[in-house]
């Protein structure tokens, strides 16, 4: 591993809470995901032509697994559920810091599953329970707070887990792992869409992730074999990974001129609360331009 292993926690359940709950209003209603309730990245996949199947594709590619799941014989295990289930269901999905509930409900309404989201941000759950009311899927879905180190106990057994931007967040990523061994049944998935180190060894590329860091409050920025090897301690077997970086919308105007913006809040040492997803979101469009950064979508499965 090289030195910039950023395993140290430096923010607390707390503060990535109020994070959220600062900034989740202002991304629904003017971030460009807002409209289809993403609060992810676009990704301009292989077959994207519109804005909003970019903010679909990773939730599209997480229903292509939801879907090979469903056609093997015996698959389903929503009868262990603790709720009485709907004689329609089949499967059970958890969103592991489902902001808004909008993949949660993308996949309901595809799919005859139940879904749970848990966020720390209780106005997202807030915000994500009127969404699932608003689509009709009350009955199979809901949005609750919680913490996905520790889980509530009444998140039942999960057929497919997913954690769409917000693995990075964790401040003990062994935690993660371990939470997710325990709810996601033998040959269940796992999937984990989220920004990675690079091995690099360019002097500026410290100061632009600690900048990333800072804004987004970041503290599990491993490198995919540390991702990897603490999935396989958990019990989960790598099957594969996709390489997203070079899909995402890199150096537009509006992130060049954020990007200046945060060249002189930091030279002045200005800024604040209210500007760091900004600033932050600005050093990692830089660290994904230069390499040092990259944006992965892995799955792992469940051993026996």
């Amino acid at each position: 591993m090289d030195k910039l292993s950023t395993h140290g926690t430096r923010f607390d359940i707390a503060s990535i809470r109020g994070y959220y709950d600062r900034h989740t209003p202002a991304f629904v209603a003017y971030g460009q995901g807002g409209g289809v309730g993403a609060i992810h990245r676009a990704v301009w996949g292989p077959g994207v032509t519109t804005r909003e199947g970019a903010f679909r594709y990773v939730d599209d590619r997480i229903a292509d697994l939801m879907r090979s799941l469903l056609e093997q014989p015996g698959a389903s295990r929503a009868a262990e559920t603790p709720e009485p289930p709907r004689t329609d269901v089949r499967a059970h999905v958890v969103d592991l810091g489902c902001g808004v509930g909008a993949s949660l409900c993308y996949l309901a309404e595809q799919f005859p599953v139940r879904g749970t989201g848990v966020t720390l941000s209780p106005i997202q759950a807030r915000l994500g329970t009127e969404r699932v009311a608003a689509r009709g899927l009350s009955d199979r879905v809901r949005c609750m707070t919680g913490d996905y180190g520790d889980l509530p106990r009444d998140v039942a057994c999960a057929d497919l887990a997913y954690a769409i931007e917000s693995f990075v967040h964790s401040p003990a990523p062994d935690r993660f792992f371990a939470e997710c061994g325990r709810i996601v049944r033998p040959g269940g998935l796992l999937v984990i869409c989220d920004d990675v180190r690079r091995a690099t060894s360019d002097g500026a590329a410290a100061h632009a992730i600690d900048r990333f860091r800072r804004g987004w409050h970041v503290n599990a920025l491993l490198h995919p074999d540390e991702l990897r090897t603490l999935a396989r301690a958990a019990g989960f077997e790598h099957e594969s990974t996709v390489d997203l970086t070079s899909a995402l919308e890199l150096g537009r105007v509006r992130d060049r001129a954020i990007g200046l913006m945060g060249t002189v809040c930091d030279r002045l040492s200005i800024g604040g609360p209210r500007l760091d997803y900004l600033l932050g979101g600005a050093a990692l469009q830089r660290c994904l331009s230069r390499g040092w950064i990259g944006y992965e979508l892995s799955v792992f499965r469940r051993l026996a």
